[in-house]
């Protein structure tokens, strides 16, 4: 069989910017990244679909579909797999950085108050090609639109939702406080993990969840059928203010963490997590439920601060145990966002301290839209019996 006519392809994009000139830039964009990321393919594997010759290395394996949103909008790209699975298009690579790198660096510019002429030479360095202080003033406008949108687009059904906080350094009439970024993330009915929504506020008060979670309901967020988190005071009251009818579970990790402050003595340390864990790990609710009591007895005499702890605190930890045995582990902690978490302050580091709260918010939605674009291509999170 002859090896496919890439030319074609090339002359099919051209022929569409010559014809219809930027309307039609996006499509152009993307017919050539498409046959690019196959030419790509066709090198590392030494040889054309169905073409034999003694230097092929390996075969192909269809493609797999993959949303990428650029400033000229929105691109549908067809990405080349292989059958050994080790390939992946640095042509698709490379574009994705340069875009992450112009909308990112723009955005932590912005926090640190650099000029819109700084700005450009750093842009230019970064992707390559000339802006003007006027253009970079626009792309700027263009983010933060993009990033409105993005925190206030229509949400639908999420079963699951995970909810965390982390803190960072902003500025405010001249004194410097800790804001706290408040962060949802969802997982749908196909077991698809999605990053709901952030916002920044001064502090963890219930008032500040509350109307974050409003937010959450008014985009149409419904269908939940259990919330995941730490013991937040504000984030508890605001939860049954908002959705009082749905169960709610405490992050079992930070249990574990929590039960150690109230263990007097050292050697007990190891002991007593692993009794926890034995309760966390349980095959039923009963079984838990049982182990509880035990283990409320068996620590009364030797450390009954422990004992009264553990009888008011970990059955919060339990609400897990409504759901099938194979969601249990995805459902009882909260780690979810907080490899979230570690990811912003990965890459707030530069911004040190934020000059105001709309600063703030800037970065940190830059950085979660990321995150959630490359989690909607991605593995399931959670496999759903009736996905």
């Amino acid at each position: 069989m002859t090896r496919p006519n890439h030319s074609n392809r090339f002359n099919e994009a051209v022929e569409l910017l010559m014809t219809h000139g930027f309307d039609e830039m996006g499509k152009s964009l993307e017919m050539l990244f498409n046959t690019a990321m196959l030419l790509e393919r066709e090198r590392y594997l030494g040889a054309a679909p169905y073409e034999r010759t003694e230097e092929r290395e390996g075969y192909a394996n269809g493609f797999k579909p993959k949303t990428v949103r650029t400033r000229l909008g929105a691109l549908a790209l067809s990405v080349p797999q292989t059958r050994d699975s080790q390939f992946y298009p640095k042509s698709l690579e490379k574009g994705l950085r340069s875009e992450r790198a112009l909308k990112l660096s723009l955005a932590e510019m912005y926090v640190q108050g650099v000029s819109t002429r700084k700005v450009a030479k750093i842009t230019e360095e970064l992707c390559g090609f000339e802006v003007t202080s006027q253009e970079v003033s626009r792309c700027a406008q263009q983010l933060d639109e993009e990033l409105q949108a993005w925190r206030t687009r229509p949400l639908g059904c999420f079963p699951y939702v995970f909810l965390d906080a982390r803190y960072e350094k902003v500025r405010q009439g001249g004194h410097v406080l800790s804001a706290a970024v408040l962060i949802a993330v969802g997982v749908d009915e196909q077991g698809i993990r999605h990053l709901l929504g952030v916002s920044v506020k001064l502090s963890e008060h219930e008032v500040h969840w509350r109307d974050f979670l409003k937010s959450l309901q008014g985009r149409g967020l419904h269908g939940i059928l259990l919330f995941i988190s730490d013991a937040h005071a504000g984030l508890k009251a605001a939860l049954k203010t908002v959705f009082p009818s749905v169960p709610w579970q405490r992050c079992q990790f930070h249990l574990q963490q929590n039960a150690q402050s109230y263990v007097p003595r050292q050697e007990w340390k190891t002991e007593v997590a692993r009794d926890i864990r034995y309760i966390f790990t349980a095959s039923t609710l009963a079984e838990a439920q049982r182990l509880l009591r035990l283990c409320i007895d068996r620590w009364q005499e030797k450390a009954p601060q422990l004992a009264l702890w553990m009888e008011e605190n970990i059955p919060e930890g339990l609400s897990v145990f409504q759901f099938p045995e194979e969601y249990r582990k995805r459902l009882r902690t909260s780690n979810v966002v907080e490899r979230v978490n570690k990811e912003i302050k990965r890459r707030t580091r530069v911004a040190c301290i934020f000059p105001n709260e709309a600063s703030c918010l800037r970065l940190v939605t830059a950085i979660v839209l990321e995150i959630s674009d490359d989690w909607s291509t991605g593995k399931r999170y959670l496999r759903l019996f009736d996905s």
